[in-house]
Formats: C-alpha cells, sequence, structure tokens
C-alpha cells in the first residue's frame, strides 16, 4: 500500500484566511520509505504570516515573497499523493488547510476515508500520552535533537520513522529478509505478516543413529512412553 505522510506550515491557525506557505512529504510503500519526498515553498498570495506563526517555523514575509502561488504546484502535490493514502499528525489541521487551499482553485476536497491521523492513533496506543510528535519521538529512541524549529519535511521525516515505530513495520521486517512468499496485510492499527508454506520441505536433522537410540528409550520405558500414547488417553 502506498502512503505519503506529510506535514504544513501555514502562516496561521485559521484554514479560512491563512494559507499553507510550506508541504513536506515522505513516500511510503507497504511502511517503507521508498526515497521520494517532496517540499515545496508557497507564497501565501498576501496573506501575512502571523507573529506567533513566524516564532513557530520561522518563515519570514520576506523569504516567500518570491516563491510560488498554490495554484502553481497544485498539480505537483496532486500527483506526488495519486492514488495514496494521506498520513498526518492531526490530520484534521493539515487536511483543513490543504482541502481549503483546493477549494480555492476549484479542485475537490480528499476524500476523509484516504486520510490516516497519527495522533488519533498515538492516542488509542498511548491513552495516558503525551503524544506529541516530539514526546513520540522520545517514546520510540527517534533523535529529534536537530528540530529547533517546526519544518515541515523535517516534521514528516520524524513523522515517518514515528508512523513505522507505532505499526511495528520495523521489527516485522526482520522477519522477512528470507522468506520469499510472505504476503503483507496492513491496518491502520498494524501490520500482519502472513506466511506462505515453503517450495521444499526442510533436510531431515535426525541420523539413523538417534533413531536407532530412540528406539531403545522407548523399549526400556515399556508400555508407559509417552511416545506410545494417542491424544486422549489417560
Amino acid at each position: 500500500m502506498r502512503e505519503i505522510v506529510f506535514d504544513t506550515e501555514t502562516t496561521g491557525l485559521d484554514n479560512k484566511a491563512d494559507r499553507i506557505i510550506e508541504i513536506g512529504c515522505i513516500e511510503l510503500d507497504n511502511q517503507f520509505p521508498t526515497g521520494r519526498s517532496l517540499h515545496l515553498f508557497i507564497n501565501p498570495a498576501g496573506r501575512k504570516v502571523h507573529p506567533d506563526a513566524l516564532a513557530v517555523h520561522g518563515i519570514t514575509d520576506a523569504f516567500l515573497a518570491d516563491k510560488p502561488a498554490f495554484s502553481e504546484v497544485a498539480e505537483k502535490i496532486i500527483a506526488f499523493f495519486d492514488g495514496a493514502r494521506y498520513v498526518a499528525h492531526n490530520a484534521n489541521f493539515d487536511m483543513g488547510f490543504l482541502n481549503s487551499e483546493f477549494q480555492r482553485i476549484d479542485l475537490p476536497a480528499v476524500d476523509p476515508d484516504r486520510v490516516v491521523d497519527t495522533l488519533a492513533l498515538a492516542r488509542r496506543r498511548h491513552p495516558m500520552g503525551p503524544n506529541s510528535l516530539d514526546a513520540l519521538c522520545r517514546r520510540y529512541g527517534i533523535d529529534n535533537s536537530h528540530r529547533t524549529k517546526h519544518g515541515a519535511l523535517l516534521d514528516a521525516e520524524l513523522l515517518t520513522d514515528v508512523y513505522i515505530e507505532m505499526l511495528g513495520g520495523r521489527q516485522a521486517a526482520l522477519g522477512l529478509s528470507d522468506v520469499e512468499d510472505a504476503n503483507v496485510v496492513e491496518t491502520t492499527e498494524h501490520m500482519v505478516i502472513e506466511i506462505g508454506h515453503r517450495p521444499s520441505p526442510l533436510p531431515e536433522r535426525l541420523t539413523v543413529v538417534d533413531l536407532e537410540a530412540h528406539s531403545r528409550l522407548v523399549a526400556r520405558i515399556g508400555e508407559n512412553a509417552l511416545w506410545l500414547k494417542t491424544p486422549g488417553d489417560g
């Protein structure tokens, strides 16, 4: 299954008036990063960055002045997400902004069934919290020491590591390296690995000497030997 883990930075908190100014995306295929990513800075079309938002991400109006408008990069974003699930932390926030941007240029909103909220997933797995991205990095031993300010691509990279850990993907992957028939079945909660039959049986490990020694042992024990009993015997 193809998924895009993403994060946005915005001019403020009101998705009806504020705008997306940065988006960072990481592609996953069956819970493994493919190496493909998308990172864009976007001109907010005259909307100024609120001072509180500036304190969080540090992206200035001057920096954004020569960046493309959302309408100029929308097709690139849509193409990158094509056919994939949208994975975000507190997805209502990011999807609210993304859908508002789509609406402004007469594009349809994203189907909610294609959206995975990792905050909701974290709350189910760790109901006592805390479940911020920083807290989850600490919980799973993910180094976020370089995260001095929020950044869409950096946060998407950290969230990718957190998401994979929450689904048990790395641990499960260790058992797949020598199994050609493994089938990975994914849900929003966990990953199930279904192992197929071996193409040929393993070679017999017991030698003739081993079998003869076992037969002599059974003969010495007599009728009380465990190996002579069948299921249901007393």
